[in-house]
């Protein structure tokens, strides 16, 4: 089985998470570029991204020159709270909280 992540910018806070931020700047990256490497580094997730803007897609490909630790994965993994779940429409949440 896997797990799609397709709302991987998290209406917009992504981008002004500082924990995101200072990972991105270890490697020279954008927090969304961060975000986006989260997701795909882990095992069974497909990830979904888009942009409304077609400046954006060199960031949103340039996501594979580089490479998270174990401790980064962690700290980010660590951003996750019981109400973060961002789901629109919302019957389309699962019921597992």
């Amino acid at each position: 089985m896997a797990l799609t992540g397709y709302y991987g910018m998290a209406d917009g806070a992504v981008p002004n998470d500082a924990i995101l931020k200072d990972i991105g700047a270890a490697h020279g990256k954008t927090a969304a570029q961060v975000a986006l490497r989260w997701l795909v580094q882990q095992p069974r997730v497909v990830t979904l991204s888009k942009t409304a803007r077609l400046a954006r897609l060199p960031e949103n490909f340039g996501i594979f020159d580089f490479e998270l630790s174990d401790a980064e994965m962690q700290a980010i993994y660590a951003l996750a709270r019981p109400d973060g779940r961002i789901i629109a429409p919302e019957d389309l949440s699962p019921k597992w909280d």
